[in-house]
C-alpha cells in the first residue's frame, strides 16, 4: 500500500519516446526526490497496452512526453482521464511553449514540466499533486464546509471579508481552501487577485461530477497555497440549481473550506448559494439604506424557508464614534448580529498603496483573523501556519 505522506515519493510511469528528454528527466528526478519512476515506455502505447501497464504497476502519476507527437500525447491524456483508479498526469515538454501548456492542461493533465526539469518546479508540482490525491485516499474525511458571503447592499464589503476570511483560514489551519468568485457583476475578489475573467466556472458546472482531478487543476488559479476559482465574464448565462448543487458537493469532497463570494443577496445566484452553504453571511454596514435592505433580505430569506440557524449577519465598518450600539442595530434589522468588523481606513489605504493583504496586526485584519478562528474553532495564536507572503495579494477595493 502506498503511503500518502508528502515525505514519500509519488510513483510514476514514464512514457517518453524522446530518449534525451527521458535522460534529462531521470537525472532531475533523482535530485528533486519527489517522484519515483517505477516503469518506462519508450514509445506511445496503444490504449490497450497502456491499460495493462497501469494495472501492472499502479502508478500514482503518468509522466508523458508531449513533445515527440503532440496529437498522440493529447489523445493519451484524454484516455488517461478515464482511468480507474484515477491517475494524475504530468505533461513533459522540451520547452515552455504557452500554447502547448494550455492545450495539455485543458486536455486533462494536472501539471506541465519542461526541460531541464528544475527540481524546485518538481517539488511545487508534487505538492499540488499530493493535495489532489488526498481527498481520494481519505475515504473517512468529512466533507468540507461551505460558507457563502453576500452583501445586503452593493459596496458593503462582502468580497473583502470573504477574501480575507479565506486567507485567515489558510493561515490558521493550513487546510485546503478554495475561494470561488461567483460575483458575476463586479468580480471584486478576482480583480483584487489580478485574475482575468475565466470560463472555468461554466466548464466545471457543465462537467459536474464527471470532472477529473487533473481537469479541475487546469481550471483553477493558485494564489500561494490557496486555490481560487475566478469569476466569469459579465453577462454570463444563468446557473441551474441542480448543476450548482452537484458542483458544490464536488467541492466539498476536494476542500476543507469552500468560500463563496456571491453577488448582492437579492441576486438569484446568491439565493442558490445560501441554499447550498453550511453558513450564509449577510454583510451590512451602519448606513441606513444598508440596514433597511438587510432587514428586507432577512424577511425574504425567512419567507423562502431558509433555516435561521444557518444565517449570520455581519456588521461591517463599525466606527467607535458611532452612536448606534450593536443592540440598536439588532432592533433595526430584527435579527441577532453574529460579528462586527471595525472601520480601518488606514489599513485599507496601506493595502491599496502597497498591494499587500491585511495583516493580523491591523485592526481590521485582527478582527477578521479572530472571526476565522471562531469559525475553525481555533483560539487566536493557536496552530498558526505560514500563509501568503507580503506582496502576494494585489491592491484591494474597500467596496463589495
Amino acid at each position: 500500500m502506498k503511503c500518502s505522506s508528502q515525505a514519500a515519493r509519488l510513483t510514476a510511469l514514464l512514457v517518453a519516446p524522446d530518449a534525451r528528454l527521458a535522460e534529462l528527466l531521470r537525472a532531475s528526478v533523482a535530485e528533486a526526490r519527489e517522484f519515483e519512476i517505477i516503469a518506462e515506455l519508450h514509445s506511445y502505447p496503444s490504449t490497450h497496452t497502456l491499460e495493462i501497464r497501469l494495472r501492472q504497476h499502479s502508478p500514482e502519476v503518468v509522466m508523458l512526453d508531449v513533445a515527440s507527437d503532440f496529437a498522440a500525447a493529447l489523445a493519451l491524456i484524454r484516455h488517461l482521464n478515464q482511468a480507474q483508479p484515477a491517475v494524475q498526469i504530468i505533461g513533459l515538454g522540451a520547452s515552455n511553449d504557452p500554447e502547448a501548456v494550455v492545450a495539455v492542461l485543458r486536455a486533462g493533465a494536472s501539471e506541465f514540466l519542461c526541460a531541464p526539469f528544475d527540481p524546485q518546479q518538481q517539488r511545487e508540482a508534487a505538492k499540488r499533486l499530493w493535495r489532489l490525491r488526498r481527498p481520494q485516499g481519505d475515504a473517512q474525511r468529512h466533507p468540507g464546509k461551505l460558507l457563502a458571503f453576500s452583501s445586503a447592499k452593493p459596496g458593503a464589503g462582502a468580497s473583502t471579508l470573504a477574501l480575507h476570511t479565506a486567507l485567515a483560514l489558510k493561515r490558521l489551519t493550513g487546510q485546503r481552501i478554495l475561494l470561488a468568485d461567483l460575483d458575476l457583476g463586479s468580480a471584486t475578489a478576482s480583480f483584487c487577485l489580478k485574475l482575468a475573467p475565466s470560463s472555468a466556472l461554466w466548464e466545471a458546472l457543465s462537467e459536474g461530477a464527471r470532472l477529473a482531478p487533473g481537469r479541475w487543476t487546469a481550471l483553477i488559479e493558485h494564489v500561494g497555497d490557496m486555490d481560487v476559482l475566478p469569476a466569469p465574464a459579465p453577462g454570463a448565462e444563468a446557473i441551474e440549481p441542480a448543476r450548482l448543487h452537484e458542483f458544490c458537493e464536488y467541492l466539498r469532497r476536494l476542500y476543507d473550506w469552500v468560500i463563496l463570494d456571491a453577488p448582492c443577496i437579492f441576486h438569484r445566484l446568491s439565493l442558490l448559494s445560501f441554499t447550498e452553504c453550511d453558513e450564509g453571511f449577510l454583510v451590512t454596514t451602519l448606513e441606513l439604506a444598508s440596514l433597511h435592505l438587510a432587514r428586507k433580505a432577512l424577511a425574504m430569506l425567512n419567507q423562502l424557508g431558509f433555516a435561521q440557524e444557518r444565517m449570520r449577519v455581519l456588521v461591517n465598518r463599525v466606527d467607535r464614534a458611532e452612536p448606534l450600539g450593536l443592540s440598536d442595530i439588532e432592533k433595526v434589522i430584527n435579527a441577532r448580529a453574529h460579528s462586527s468588523f471595525p472601520s480601518d481606513g488606514c489599513a485599507l489605504e496601506r493595502m491599496l498603496t502597497l498591494g499587500e493583504p491585511l495583516g493580523p496586526e491591523t485592526v481590521l485584519g485582527k478582527s477578521v483573523e479572530e472571526f476565522a478562528g471562531r469559525l475553525a474553532g481555533i483560539a487566536r495564536g493557536e496552530n498558526r501556519r505560514s500563509g501568503l507572503a507580503p506582496g502576494m495579494l494585489p491592491a484591494l477595493s474597500a467596496g463589495h
